[in-house]
């Protein structure tokens, strides 16, 4: 199945300096029915951008003129786009950073073309969805989660999520002390259908949400996954 809306094809653009990777990648997304454009640096991915508004960005993080991470906060500023950066580096330090400066979902290089559209087509029904009523808010706590506002407190202070982080911590908050599967987190948060793919991911972001919310908010259940870790707190009716 392809992704058209209406007459209009979905539009990404891939930020990506080298041109083997770059072109194929075009490709694929091609045949899969997307409209594609190509920047092979930062500052011509910035300006592509700015003038054509995507509905994806796919940005590799170590590009000439400027890096990833700096494209990334530059194209977030006047609009928020899902974002998917593919790094060689595979830290959790690297990665974090990338997480951190507003991408949704990362992939480490070298991956398959099958679990690379997977990805582009789970970060497209997440936006999709954003659009969708928001449900009310929960309180946990010293934690407050406002879906409408799409934002999270610690003890009346605003805390910054990416997207991605904030429908983690939605996600787990309404099922308080509920143990969710890494797999079962992938399909619910991120859409893949193969939640047997990019388990790496969730525990990056399960480590992204600790360092801003506290070690308290998330709690591990070892060998199964994760649950919101103050399991007196309740959905507001």
């Amino acid at each position: 199945m392809r992704l058209v809306e209406g007459a209009r094809r979905t539009t990404i653009v891939i930020v990506e300096d080298e041109p083997a990777i770059a072109d194929a990648l075009a490709a694929r997304l091609r045949v899969e029915g997307f409209a594609v454009e190509v920047a092979g640096d930062g500052l011509r991915g910035v300006e592509l951008c700015d003038r054509i508004a995507p509905d994806l960005v796919v940005l590799d993080v170590m590009l000439p003129a400027i890096d990833g991470h700096e494209v990334c906060r530059r194209i977030q500023r006047e609009r928020p786009v899902p974002v998917l950066m593919l790094t060689a580096l595979d830290s959790e330090a690297d990665l974090l950073v990338g997480l951190g400066v507003g991408a949704d979902d990362y992939m480490t290089k070298p991956f398959s073309q099958r679990e690379f559209v997977a990805r582009v087509r789970a970060l497209l029904r997440r936006a999709q969805r954003a659009g969708e009523p928001a449900p009310k808010a929960i309180s946990a706590g010293p934690i407050t989660i406002d879906p409408e506002r799409r934002e999270v407190r610690r003890d009346g202070a605003l805390v910054h999520l990416t997207p991605t982080e904030f429908d983690l911590v939605h996600r787990l908050a309404l099922r308080p002390g509920v143990v969710l599967s890494r797999e079962q987190l992938l399909e619910e948060v991120w859409g893949y259908a193969d939640g047997s793919a990019g388990v790496r991911t969730v525990d990056s972001h399960v480590a992204a949400v600790r360092r801003k919310l506290g070690a308290d908010v998330l709690r591990t259940v070892q060998g199964i996954g994760y649950a919101f870790g103050m399991p007196a707190a309740a959905p507001e009716r």
